[in-house]
């Protein structure tokens, strides 16, 4: 990955977090977050609305699950 993506993926990831309640923000949260962004570049998605998108669409999963 060359380093504008990485910079796209980390302000997406700053983006989503922002997104997430205090209370909501759990221990793990954000390195899930990270992952579900990673994915999502490694599918071909590198856009930083595209990756906004697919992670605020797993902010409830991730959640769910670490909880």
């Amino acid at each position: 990955m060359n380093p504008q993506l990485i910079q796209i993926m980390r302000a997406a990831l700053e983006e989503v977090m922002a997104k997430i309640p205090a209370d909501d923000s759990i221990f793990g949260i954000k390195a899930a977050m990270a992952e579900v962004i990673l994915k999502a570049a490694a599918n071909g998605q590198t856009s930083f609305d595209g990756l906004v998108a697919s992670a605020s669409e797993q902010i409830q999963t991730v959640t769910s699950m670490l909880t």
